[in-house]
């Protein structure tokens, strides 16, 4: 790219020059579709000014992408030999980081793909100033705070920029710029580095000698640089040491280049590496470009084996980095945060085999608990009387015979209701009606001995035993919320839940009573908290599979 720059640049430059000192101006203030820029636009004045300072002008407002391309082609065309140059660019900028566009006032939703229509490329501009080393001067005005929004790969405003030796890069504010090239540059003996000390406004980049003077007869000479551009030999050891970016390669390169073009750069690379031990790792692991999706499963698999990442989000924030760390060290890796591609497997296959261990030991108590679930029934329910029934279900609430004892106690129920006369009925329909332990207590009182003393009891029993949950449902509860979950992975859970046998009802992306007991149940076989509700643990164990 910047080899055909460069080309384009030069021959550009093969027409003669018309002009010693040169300026292109533009403002930009009015755009189609991105609004306005405030003080974009330079007021005449400003390019008078210029023009008497003896520059060759070449200026515009609100250009459009033809006409800007025009301009900037004359202006590249007939000033290739000037001794002076001043760019002044204001208005709207976007960037990809290390490359920088300023918009014409046509340009509609900047996008990558189409960055390069309607736009100046500022590293062309830099390239061509290069000429005028020591004694050129770009001026980029981008709104103070700009809001504009552009597609997923560009932002608004002025990147990084690449500067070449010798030229000044100013960024002003809005109307800072207009002031100095009128008071400043235009201006006979005008130092343009002192007033960039003294402004806020401004700030340079790029070349920066104590004084620069751009008109009148104590305007500054050329500094010489300081050192001489690099060979095309040491260029290309210090491409190698940039591409293998170790330590010992920026380390080869000084060792053969200690004052070399790029020594202090290299220099700073060591002391960057030397300072965080842990970046090789980190630039192994950016390196596999892990998508999101990619993330959360190891997130997933960090929970199965019991490091907890805080949160299966796909964003690898600092609960995960200590989650990795834990489990790197129980494994014998660099304590580093950052996976490789091998670890990543040996993770995945670990967790897997913990699922598969955690699930035989669920299927393990499953078996057990039918069999006891099973003997007790025997014992209780299966005799067919209210006292059987309710002390099957005090103990299996959720059991295998859980519904056919509930059905039975309602048959019970409406069977003594009919034998009942009026005034126990009434009573005991009111505390049903409440369903509350003081309107059971109530009904007691009344009838101690009556056809629903026993239901009576048993359901003091159990409000009480959920008022002492209650807080602990909320809890819950919360933390369930908190896990955002949407229709399809709640069918997910459901699917999973039907496969093992727990019987969640309807795969419809709901959760209802029924797919609270199978979560009650499956936190119960895998001796997790049973709430009936999904949590960060319960939700790791049941999809890591399911999503593998």
């Amino acid at each position: 790219m910047r080899n055909l720059l460069m080309t384009t640049l030069l021959c550009v430059g093969m027409t003669p020059a018309l002009a010693d000192d040169a300026a292109l101006i533009i403002g930009n203030e009015r755009y189609k579709t991105l609004g306005k820029v405030e003080q974009a636009t330079l007021p005449p004045g400003q390019i008078r000014e210029m023009d008497r300072a003896g520059f060759k002008i070449f200026s515009g407002s609100n250009l459009k992408g033809d006409d800007a391309r025009k301009m900037l082609g004359r202006f590249l065309d007939e000033t290739s030999d000037a001794e002076r140059l001043v760019v002044s660019l204001s208005g709207r900028f976007a960037t990809i980081g290390d490359q920088t566009w300023f918009l014409a006032s046509d340009k509609r939703d900047p996008n990558l793909l189409d960055i390069g229509t309607d736009t100046i490329s500022i590293e062309t501009v830099l390239l061509f100033m290069d000429q005028a080393a020591g004694q050129s001067i770009l001026i980029l005005s981008p709104p103070r705070f700009d809001k504009a929004e552009y597609d997923e790969h560009l932002r608004a405003g002025i990147g990084t920029l690449d500067i070449p030796e010798g030229v000044t890069v100013i960024q002003a504010q809005s109307g800072a710029a207009a002031k100095l090239l009128r008071d400043t540059i235009a201006k006979s003996g005008g130092d343009v580095m002192r007033e960039v000390r003294r402004n806020s406004q401004l700030t340079a980049q790029g070349y920066q000698p104590r004084s620069l003077v751009m008109t009148g007869a104590n305007r500054s000479e050329p500094e010489p640089a300081p050192i001489p551009l690099p060979t095309r030999r040491e260029r290309d050891a210090w491409q190698t040491a940039q591409d293998i970016d170790t330590a010992q390669s920026y380390s080869t390169y000084l060792d053969r280049y200690p004052r070399g073009f790029f020594a202090d750069e290299a220099r700073k690379m060591l002391d960057d590496i030397r300072a965080d031990p842990t970046r090789a790792a980190r630039l192994t692991e950016e390196a596999l470009n892990l998508p999101r999706d990619a993330r959360r499963a190891i997130q997933r698999d960090l929970n199965v084996l019991d490091y907890s990442t805080g949160g299966i989000d796909g964003i690898f924030g600092p609960s995960t980095r200590r989650a990795i760390i834990n489990w790197q060290q129980e494994r014998g890796y660099p304590q580093t945060s950052y996976l490789t591609a091998d670890q990543i497997t040996r993770l995945d296959a670990q967790a897997a085999r913990r699922k598969a261990e955690l699930e035989a030991e669920a299927e393990r108590e499953r078996q057990l608990r039918e069999r006891r679930d099973r003997a007790f029934w025997e014992e209780t329910g299966a005799i067919g009387d209210e006292a059987g029934y309710r002390a099957y279900l005090d103990r299996f609430p959720d059991g295998l015979f859980a519904d056919t004892a509930t059905a039975a106690l309602d048959r019970i129920e409406h069977r003594k209701r009919d034998r009942l006369r009026a005034a126990e009925r009434d009573v005991w329909d009111a505390a049903r009606s409440q369903n509350t332990v003081a309107a059971y207590r109530s009904y007691l009182d009344k009838y101690p001995s009556g056809e629903f003393s026993e239901a009576a009891k048993s359901q003091i029993q159990t409000l009480e035993r959920n008022a002492q949950n209650s807080n602990a449902q909320k809890q819950a509860a919360e933390e369930e919320r908190k896990l955002g979950l949407n229709a399809i992975t709640i069918r997910l859970v459901e699917v999973q839940l039907q496969a093992l046998g727990l019987n969640p009802g309807s795969v419809d992306g709901r959760i209802d009573e029924n797919t609270r007991r199978a979560i009650r149940q499956y936190q119960r076989d895998r001796k997790l908290e049973r709430t009936g509700y999904l949590n960060r643990i319960t939700l790791s164990r049941m999809l890591t599979d399911a999503l593998r």
